[in-house]
């Protein structure tokens, strides 16, 4: 089916993990011109814009926590492509460590909520200006299971996600149908949300190496497998076309097998080698 994303410009942050870079490839399958957002990890998104071969992408630096920065960044993807029409807001972090809120310094609080929440608000604020102006955008905003179930040893990112996935998504979602309004010709602005439960990438391959991890946690879910990074970046894909979401705004897509706050299968009962 076509997206019709052929041209578009879409500016994905934290392009340099494992759900970005995903996010990247299957943009650029659908031709797309990509502007790749990294903080550290300069070299990765440099290896990155080189396998996506002949779309047009630029890679380029920022920490999202820094005001400046971020209007920086959307600075200088607007001089590169002359528009943006599509923020993936991906760029987070999450704390390996399970700390209890009783336990958790405030410093680690403020950490989260600096680079998984205000990062997203300083982004959305400048792409909504870009909106503005342009009369037309779409944002995909990049949320946890942890905003909707919640995730006990880590309350500051479970916090920061569900500030996202429901206060953010359904307010912004009003603000740029007035920025970007509907037309004849144009479905309006859009923003949603996507949530992923467990997925294989860098960060989580360790503990899933565990199979008592694996079976704790497919337990819970309808469909006993992990998440790829590819099911994550086609619902975020999906989503961003005016095609084929043209209707579809204010929404948070849950994209984790079925999962539920409880468990569906006894541990016992998952194969870890299947999930």
């Amino acid at each position: 089916m076509n997206t019709e994303l052929a041209g578009k410009v879409v500016l994905v942050t934290g392009a340099s993990g494992g759900l970005g870079t995903a996010m990247a490839r299957a943009f650029a399958a659908e031709g797309a011109r990509l502007a790749l957002h990294y903080h550290s990890q300069r070299a990765v998104a440099k290896r990155l814009a080189a396998e996506l071969g002949t779309v047009e992408s630029f890679v380029v630096g920022a920490d999202l926590r820094d005001e400046a920065q971020v209007r920086t960044l959307f600075a200088e993807a607007g001089r590169r492509f002359g528009r943006v029409d599509t923020l993936v807001a991906n760029a987070g972090v999450w704390c390996e460590r399970d700390i209890a809120v009783a336990d958790m310094s405030l410093a680690q609080w403020q950490d989260t909520l600096a680079t998984d929440l205000t990062s997203v608000f300083l982004c959305c604020r400048e792409f909504l200006r870009l909106a503005r102006t342009q009369q037309q955008g779409n944002i995909v905003l990049i949320g946890s299971t942890a905003a909707v179930f919640g995730e006990p040893g880590h309350g500051d990112y479970a916090a920061a996600k569900a500030a996202l996935a429901y206060g953010l998504t359904r307010t912004l979602k009003n603000e740029i149908a007035r920025f970007a309004p509907h037309t004849a010709a144009y479905c309006g602005g859009r923003v949603n949300c996507v949530c992923p439960g467990w997925t294989v990438s860098p960060l989580t391959e360790r503990h899933l190496q565990n199979h008592a991890v694996v079976r704790r946690v497919t337990a819970t879910m309808a469909l006993p497998q992990i998440a790829r990074a590819d099911d994550i970046a086609n619902a975020v894909v999906y989503l961003a076309s005016d095609k084929l979401a043209r209707h579809i705004t204010g929404q948070t897509l849950v994209v984790a097998g079925g999962m539920e706050g409880r468990w569906l299968w006894r541990p016992e009962e998952v194969d870890p080698a299947l999930a």
